[in-house]
């Protein structure tokens, strides 16, 4: 179960309470409710997939404008490494051409081919950008929020199920 996942019993007052305490962070950007971890989820793939640096401060640039979890938002961003990157802009570049109706052009994992290429490859590349950005980060959104609800519906049925036997 999704929201299971995200349970956890309070005891005592932990070292994350007073770093909370001591630096002043709303609480709202560490919450584990379905609509924050879905909003975290969706907001840190979105810049995931973005080509850009410094993607996790732009995560934290627009959180005084969404709310949302931003741990897991910062998380999410990571899936785009130096070992995925790569693979994942080559797969949004002939993406973008594709669906631009331009030839792809080959290309060449070097600095010059891509001082060289810029201007050819980066509206393509953007295109295909915002594609997947906006596709995933939909499909994480709302596929999270609809097992959430659901698990929480099969665990309130067994709850029934096991009152009335």
């Amino acid at each position: 179960m999704v929201r299971k996942a995200f349970k956890r019993k309070k005891t005592a007052p932990s070292k994350l309470d007073t770093f909370i305490k001591r630096y002043n962070i709303p609480r709202e950007y560490l919450s584990v409710n379905r609509k924050m971890i879905t909003r975290g989820l969706a907001v840190g793939i979105f810049f995931g997939f973005i080509p850009m640096p410094f993607q996790m401060l732009a995560v934290l640039a627009i959180t005084p404008l969404l709310k949302f979890n931003v741990p897991i938002a910062i998380t999410m961003v990571w899936l785009s490494n130096p070992f995925t990157m790569p693979f994942m802009y080559y797969m949004e570049y002939t993406t973008g051409a594709f669906l631009l109706d331009m030839d792809p052009l080959n290309v060449e994992l070097s600095i010059h081919w891509f001082k060289q290429n810029l201007g050819l490859i980066f509206i393509p590349l953007y295109f295909g950008t915002a594609v997947y950005a906006i596709g995933f980060s939909l499909i994480v959104y709302f596929g999270v929020d609809w097992l959430w609800i659901h698990s929480v519906k099969q665990e309130k049925q067994a709850k029934d199920n096991q009152r009335r036997t």
